[in-house]
Order: C-alpha cells, then sequence, then structure tokens
C-alpha cells in the first residue's frame, strides 16, 4: 500500500487550501456567523480584542484551527469542522465572559421579548422591534459596555419599519405622534397611546388589562 502523509503535512494541505479558496470554503452556520460578528464588533470598538476574523486565514485563526483539523485527510473532511468550538476555542474564559456581556446575542425590551441583536454590519449593530415592544424605554439600549448605542428598527404591526433611530428619547418626543397619527388609521385595532413612556409595553395587539 502507499503510506499515508505525514500528519503535518496534510495540515499544511488543508490550511494552505483555506488559504488559497478563503474562509468561505469552511462550514460556517448561521450561529456561528453570528459569533464571528459579534467578534468583530468587539475588536471593531476594542482594538485589544483579538482580530480573528479577517476575510482570509490569518495565523493567529490557522493556529485556532490546526487542532480541529487532526484527522482529516480531505477537503470533504472540513465540513465536520464546527466554526462556533474554533472561535470560541481562541478566547480566554474573560473574553468568553465579555462577549456574553458587551456583545450579547438578544435584548431584553420592555414588553417582555428577547429580540435578536444583528451585528452583521460590526461598526452599527441592529435592533429590529415592533414600536408597541418600546413603550417605556426612554433611552437607546446601548452595548459594548455601555459605549455603544443600538440602531433601532422600530417595526409596524406587519414588521415594517417605520422608524429608524439611534436616539429613542428624541423619537417619542418628536416623530411618534406623526408615526402614530399614520398608523393609527391603518391599524385600528392596535395600541397607540398618547403617552409612549408612560404606556405598558406589549408584543401583543393591546397590552393585557
Amino acid at each position: 500500500g502507499i503510506a499515508q502523509p505525514p500528519e503535518d503535512q496534510v495540515l499544511e494541505a488543508l490550511l494552505s487550501g483555506i488559504r488559497i479558496e478563503g474562509l468561505d470554503c469552511l462550514p460556517w452556520t448561521k450561529s456561528s456567523r453570528q459569533l464571528a460578528d459579534r467578534m468583530r464588533f468587539l475588536h471593531h470598538h476594542l482594538p485589544e480584542w483579538p482580530d480573528l476574523i479577517e476575510d482570509h486565514l490569518t495565523e493567529e485563526l490557522a493556529e485556532h484551527l490546526s487542532p480541529f483539523l487532526t484527522g482529516m485527510r480531505s477537503a470533504a473532511d472540513l465540513k465536520r469542522l464546527s466554526m462556533q468550538d474554533v472561535l470560541l476555542g481562541g478566547l480566554s474564559w474573560e473574553q468568553r465572559q465579555q462577549l456574553d456581556r458587551e456583545a450579547p446575542t438578544h435584548i431584553q425590551v420592555p414588553s417582555g421579548s428577547r429580540i435578536p441583536v444583528d451585528y452583521s454590519r460590526p461598526e452599527d449593530p441592529t435592533l429590529a422591534v415592533r414600536l408597541q415592544e418600546m413603550f417605556g424605554q426612554q433611552e437607546t439600549p446601548r452595548i459594548g459596555g455601555g459605549r455603544v448605542p443600538l440602531t433601532i428598527h422600530l417595526l409596524s404591526p406587519a414588521q415594517r419599519p417605520v422608524q429608524v433611530t439611534r436616539d429613542l428619547a428624541n423619537f417619542w418626543r418628536e416623530t411618534y405622534f406623526e408615526v402614530k397619527k399614520d398608523l393609527k388609521g391603518r391599524y385600528p385595532k392596535h395600541y397607540w397611546p398618547d403617552d409612549p413612556l408612560e404606556a405598558i409595553a406589549t408584543n401583543r395587539a393591546k397590552p393585557r388589562v
């Protein structure tokens, strides 16, 4: 039989394949992409955060990938990788804690719903949430240790953005009444209180009384 090539040669061949093909050849899932975006967000706002995720294979990422490639022989084997494990493997316990604290996957809004944060543009994380679920929230939610306001896409009952803002206080003060006038006519069954800061947030058409 043909002698198997040594492990380190196989590893080098796999890594150079990834270098040529780019990181898209790795088996990303929705949750591992979100994790990568959250890490990019932290790196964007905190330069001391490791920048594992470029478009190409960095030395640092190659180092984290290597242990996961043991025993793999071909590009087809790469499909078995968990990119989530690879990325988390590159973080210390403290960094994992900081990631969960400062780049949360979800934000709890006044209605009680947990709404996913979209980090696909690391410099500008967004939260798309129905307007009624935000009643009573005076200030824009902030992440990144309080440094970064979320861009809020306030949605109509039909889940369409009616306003995009980073200044919720200003929206309630200046714009809400215009929006209310327009939407109340189109969605009369829904709740359009006169005082959005005193109103009860709800994820239904109207709050339970």
